[in-house]
C-alpha cells in the first residue's frame, strides 16, 4: 500500500515537472515568434548574439555604438537602454522623481533585500538615505573601516599569498577577493567575523547562503516570463526552493546578531548595525537595511579588484608606474599605516577609476518610468518602460571618452600629476545625482589598500594570460571560472 502511494506521488510529481517545463518552453517560443520580429529582439531571444560576442554586455556595447543617439530599445523586454551621458543626467537628476527603482525590480529582489535602501523608493528610501549619509560620512566610521581593512590585509591576505608564492600553487584571485571583502563587510556591517580568508580557505555557510541568494535572485530577471519564477516560488520548486532556504539562513544569522546586540547593548560598538539600532526599532526593517549594505559592499569591491589585477597583467607599464609611486610615498615593502597617505596616491587612484571605467562592478542599472517622457536625445519613453543606463558600454564609447576609449590609460584622470574627477553622468560607475553611492569613498579606499599591499610585495600573473574575462549574468560583474593566477614574492 505504501509502495503504491509512493509510486502515485512520484508519477504526479514528475508529470507536473514535465508539464511545467513544457509550459515554460511554450512561453519562450511564443515570445520568440510573436513578441517582436526586429533583428535585435530576435538575436536576443535566440541568443544569436553569442556567436560573435562572449558577453551580453559586449553585444549591447556594439549596438549602442551603432546607434546614432547612443540609445536602443529591446522591445521584448520593454527596455530602453542608453549610453548617452545627457540621458543619464536626465534620469538620475533632472527627472529623478519620474524614474524610481519601480515595482518590477523590487519584486525580483524583495525576498532577499526586503525594504532595504536598494530596493525601495519614496519616504523609506529618503529615511534610509539620510540615516546612512550621516553615519557613512563621519570621519570615525571611515577610520574604523580603514583599520578593519588594514588588519584583514596584514593578518590574512598577505600571509595567504605568501603561502601560495612559496608553494607555487595556482590561486583564484577572484575567490580571494570575494572572501576578503566578505570578511570586511561582515565586520563592518554586523560586527561579526566569518573568517573566510583564513589560511585553510574554509567554506562559510553564511557566504555560501549569501552567494546563492544573490545569484538566484538575479536569475529571476532572466526568466522568459515572471510567471515562471513566481509559480516556482508558489509551489516551492527548484531554484525558488533553494533561494528560500538560502535567504532563511541569511535572515536567521542576521536575527541572531540583532537579538544578541539588543541584549548586550550597542552603544559602545562601531559597526553599522549598532549605529543604525539607535534610530530603528523594527528589527525586520533593520535586518533589511544591513543586508542591503552587505550586498553592496561585498561583491562590488571584489569585482573591481579582480578586473583591476587582470588589467595590470595586460599593461605592465601601468603596474610599474604604480609601484614607483608606492615606493616613493610609502617606501619599498612598507605598510600603509596612515589613512592620510591614501590621498597622496594619485596615480593608483586614477588607475582604479580607469579600471572601473572599462570593467564597472555593476555593468548596468535600471529604473522604471512613472509617466511618459522624452529623453534629451529625442527618445520617447512610455509609462512603465524599463530604462537602463549601461555603465559598461559608456566606458567603451568613442563619443564619450574619445578615440582611445578602449585603452587602459590612467593618465586621462590626471592633471599635473593630480587626480581630477570626471563628470559623474559620463562615469556613473557609482551612480550619480541623488542616488550617488554613499559608500564610494570607503570602497575606493579598500581597493587602494589592497592594491598597495599586494603590488608592493608580489608579482601576480594570470595562469592563462590570453583569456579575457567572460562574465556570469548577475547583480555584479563576476568572471566565469574566476581569475587563476601564479603569485611570486617581489624582490626589493
Amino acid at each position: 500500500m505504501v509502495s503504491q502511494i509512493s509510486n502515485i506521488f512520484c508519477f504526479i510529481f514528475f508529470s507536473f515537472t514535465f508539464l511545467f517545463s513544457l509550459f515554460s518552453l511554450l512561453i519562450f517560443l511564443l515570445r520568440l515568434k510573436f513578441g517582436c520580429s526586429c533583428e535585435i529582439c530576435q538575436a536576443f531571444l535566440s541568443s544569436r548574439w553569442s556567436k560573435d560576442f562572449d558577453n551580453l554586455c559586449d553585444w549591447y556595447t556594439h549596438l549602442l555604438r551603432k546607434s546614432p543617439t547612443g540609445t536602443i530599445h529591446i522591445h521584448v523586454l520593454r527596455n530602453t537602454i542608453t549610453a548617452n551621458p545627457a540621458n543619464v543626467e536626465h534620469i538620475l537628476k533632472t527627472r529623478f522623481d519620474n524614474y524610481p527603482k519601480g515595482k518590477p525590480f523590487s519584486v525580483i529582489l524583495g525576498d532577499l533585500l526586503g525594504k532595504g535602501i536598494f530596493n525601495v523608493d519614496g519616504e523609506s528610501w529618503h529615511f534610509q538615505r539620510k540615516m546612512a549619509s550621516m553615519e557613512l560620512g563621519s570621519v570615525s566610521i571611515r577610520l574604523y573601516a580603514f583599520e578593519l581593512v588594514k588588519k584583514e590585509i596584514q593578518a590574512r591576505l598577505i600571509p595567504l599569498l605568501s603561502s601560495f608564492a612559496r608553494k607555487g600553487d595556482v590561486l583564484d584571485m577572484q575567490d580571494v577577493f570575494r572572501r576578503f571583502s566578505f570578511d570586511n563587510i561582515c565586520k563592518f556591517s554586523f560586527g561579526i567575523d566569518p573568517g573566510c580568508l583564513n589560511l585553510s580557505l574554509p567554506i562559510s555557510k553564511l557566504a555560501v547562503a549569501f552567494d546563492t541568494a544573490s545569484k538566484l535572485s538575479a536569475e529571476r530577471a532572466l526568466a522568459a516570463s515572471p510567471i515562471i519564477w513566481k509559480t516556482k516560488r508558489l509551489l516551492n520548486l527548484g531554484s525558488e526552493k533553494q533561494l528560500k532556504e538560502a535567504i532563511k539562513m541569511v535572515n536567521q544569522l542576521a536575527d541572531e546578531v540583532i537579538n544578541h546586540r539588543r541584549k548586550v547593548g550597542f552603544s559602545n560598538k562601531n559597526d553599522l548595525l549598532s549605529r543604525f539600532m539607535a534610530s530603528v526599532n523594527d528589527d525586520n526593517y533593520l535586518r533589511d537595511i544591513v543586508i542591503s549594505f552587505l550586498l553592496a559592499g561585498r561583491d562590488t569591491v571584489a569585482s573591481g579588484l579582480t578586473s583591476f589585477f587582470w588589467l595590470l597583467s595586460q599593461f605592465p607599464e601601468v603596474e610599474s608606474v604604480i609601484r614607483d609611486e608606492l615606493d616613493r610615498i610609502i617606501g619599498p615593502n612598507q605598510e600603509l599605516e596612515r589613512f592620510e597617505s591614501m590621498k597622496e596616491l594619485h596615480y593608483l587612484h586614477a588607475a582604479l577609476h580607469e579600471s572601473m571605467r572599462l570593467f564597472p562592478p555593476v555593468q548596468f542599472d535600471s529604473k522604471f518610468a512613472k509617466d511618459d517622457d522624452v529623453l534629451p536625445d529625442g527618445t520617447f519613453v512610455m509609462r512603465g518602460t524599463r530604462v537602463t543606463y549601461h555603465q559598461y558600454a559608456m566606458g567603451r564609447m568613442e563619443r564619450v571618452w574619445g578615440s582611445d576609449s578602449m585603452e587602459f590609460k590612467p593618465e586621462r584622470w590626471l592633471e599635473n600629476g593630480k587626480f581630477v574627477q570626471q563628470n559623474p553622468f559620463k562615469y556613473p560607475v557609482f551612480q550619480a545625482g541623488l542616488r550617488v553611492c554613499l559608500g564610494k569613498e570607503m570602497a575606493v579606499v579598500e581597493m587602494k589598500c589592497v592594491a598597495a599591499a599586494l603590488l608592493s610585495r608580489f608579482h601576480i600573473r594570470p595562469a592563462d594570460p590570453i583569456q579575457a574575462p567572460r562574465f556570469i549574468p548577475g547583480l555584479t560583474a563576476t568572471v566565469r571560472g574566476g581569475l587563476a593566477v601564479v603569485v611570486e614574492e617581489r624582490e626589493v
